[in-house]
């Protein structure tokens, strides 16, 4: 998740604005009662890249098709948040999210696709999702869904399940996002559940979370931010809002947090945006791709490299930071998610080579060189997940992350400071990493990429540590320990099946999102940027 440049502290991407004490509950999850270490390996591994192998991934996948089922509520349709090891019903989390049922909806059209499901299934479970969904409680006037719903009801939470903590409905920019493009591919994917799918799309107004600079009082970069959502019956972020609307009816309260920085998943935000026409181009340029390289921005975690260049009457700092002989677009904590989650949906190389077609591809070696080279674990992939000690964390590689303490790979938190040019001195510009976390989705989605680096990773991962259920990849791997978090996050895994099916299935995420009509709208506005990306 990525934060306004004014705010350097970061919560989690699962207590995404919720308020009060359940924002900590949402992703505070103890391990499951069977985690254990395993015995690390001792050695880094030096085998050679294996090719991929279709019917290994195929069969992963079925695998962790197998969990979003174990997850999803027969009734409702929709998928709890998260699901320990033992895969049963009773153990299943009690709350999901828009992000979660959106998941689920892709992943239902990947089973199809793969064959792990007929088309009567497919077709029967997305109708059943979907007609729950239109049925449940959302803000009438953006047609936008709240963060947090009961799965085996559908009623929206108002307090914790176990703790009691209150729960304010809260309406997030980036969940209904995930929410939106799984309806787009649910519309192009399956004639029976099209119809329910296109008429909860069509009520939402990506204009509701967007802030045009039309109030003097609330501006923002030219060219406009997108909030992290608002809540719209009551404050549950006291000194964090204003009350207003983007699109009349009666005031909300608005987040004075918004996204900023473009390598992140929220771009699916703008993405939707642009392509209803409800928020215009000049939006996606607004959004920082590094800071400034000048003294008085010398917090974040290095000195870019860049130019500036105009798209859309926007001046963009094309900025870069240095790592291992690559100049790459950071994210905010340099997590794979964020660099490739959007990627599933668009086919963001190829639409925009200049950009994404270089940052992409860039980002992917650097993880596995952060993985294999620099800290010697030996395995890669770095992206938030459960803490195989505990709890949940966000892991990544900190210096692909404009986070100046972000997402860090080990258990250590070892940061990584260069310093900034000769405006701060380095404090660590080579550090002594120990015990990595690796989290399998983020192989997977790197797969899009290097197919055969990570598929070879993962058949690493999966020989060495008892890290292999009958869901699939457990949730992370703490490599030198051993330890592993033996659970499923619904997320998560539907981030294995959207990469899964766009590997094994021609692009079938892909596919389905991008329609003519939405590459017409989309492709002209990526398409011309050029990143200060390269190899050096």
């Amino acid at each position: 998740m990525q934060h306004s440049s004014k705010q350097i502290s970061t919560p989690s991407r699962r207590s995404l604005l919720v308020g009060g004490a359940a924002s900590v509950a949402a992703f505070a999850l103890a391990p499951s009662p069977g985690a254990r270490a395993a015995t690390a390996p001792a050695f880094v591994r030096s085998s050679p890249t294996l090719a991929l192998d279709k019917g290994r991934v195929h069969t992963w996948a079925a695998d962790t098709w197998r969990s979003l089922v174990a997850m999803t509520d027969p009734k409702t349709g929709l998928p709890a948040d998260n699901i320990p090891e033992s895969l049963a019903a009773g153990d299943r989390s009690g709350y999901t999210s828009p992000t979660n049922i959106g998941g689920y909806l892709w992943s239902t059209v990947v089973a199809r696709e793969l064959g792990i499901i007929t088309r009567g299934e497919a077709s029967a479970r997305l109708v059943r999702t979907l007609r729950t969904v239109e049925g449940m409680e959302h803000h009438t006037p953006s047609g936008m869904y709240f963060n947090w719903y009961d799965e085996a009801t559908g009623r929206t939470l108002h307090t914790w399940p176990g703790s009691g903590d209150k729960v304010v409905p809260f309406c997030s920019s980036v969940d209904n996002g995930w929410l939106g493009a799984a309806l787009l591919v649910v519309q192009q994917s399956d004639a029976a559940a099209r119809p329910w799918a296109k008429r909860i799309f069509d009520r939402m107004r990506w204009d509701a979370f967007y802030n045009d600079n039309s109030d003097p009082a609330h501006q923002v970069r030219a060219g406009g931010l997108i909030h992290g959502g608002f809540y719209p019956y009551e404050n549950g972020r006291p000194g964090g809002t204003y009350q207003g609307t983007h699109i009349g009816g009666d005031p909300v309260w608005l987040t004075t947090h918004h996204y900023d920085t473009t390598v992140s998943e929220t771009r699916i935000t703008s993405y939707l945006g642009i392509i209803t026409g409800q928020i215009p181009p000049k939006q996606y340029f607004a959004m920082w791709r590094t800071f400034p390289a000048t003294c008085d921005w010398s917090w974040h975690e290095m000195q870019p490299v860049g130019k500036n260049r105009t798209y859309y009457g926007i001046d963009v700092y094309e900025g870069a930071y240095t790592y291992r002989d690559m100049h790459i677009v950071p994210g905010w904590g340099g997590s794979m998610f964020e660099e490739l989650m959007p990627d599933v949906f668009v086919d963001e190389a190829a639409w925009a080579p200049k950009s994404w077609g270089r940052n992409h591809v860039l980002h992917v070696r650097a993880q596995r060189e952060h993985g294999l080279i620099e800290a010697g674990y030996g395995y890669w992939g770095f992206s938030p997940s459960s803490n195989p000690a505990g709890g949940y964390r966000e892991y990544g590689v900190d210096a692909l992350g404009l986070n100046p303490t972000g997402y860090m790979s080990d258990q250590e938190s070892t940061n990584y400071d260069p310093g900034f040019g000769t405006c701060r001195p380095a404090t660590n510009p080579r550090p002594t990493y120990g015990d990595g976390v690796v989290t399998p989705h983020a192989s997977f989605l790197a797969m899009q990429h290097e197919p055969a680096q990570a598929f070879t990773n993962l058949a690493g991962i999966q020989a060495d540590f008892e890290s292999y259920g009958r869901g699939g990849f457990f949730d992370a791997i703490a490599v030198k320990s051993g330890t592993v978090a033996r659970r499923y996050l619904s997320l998560d895994q539907a981030m294995i099946m959207g990469a899964a099916g766009n590997v094994l299935g021609d692009n079938v995420i892909r596919r389905a999102f991008s329609t003519p009509a939405v590459r017409n709208a989309l492709q002209p506005v990526i398409g011309i940027e050029e990143f200060g990306a390269s190899p050096v």
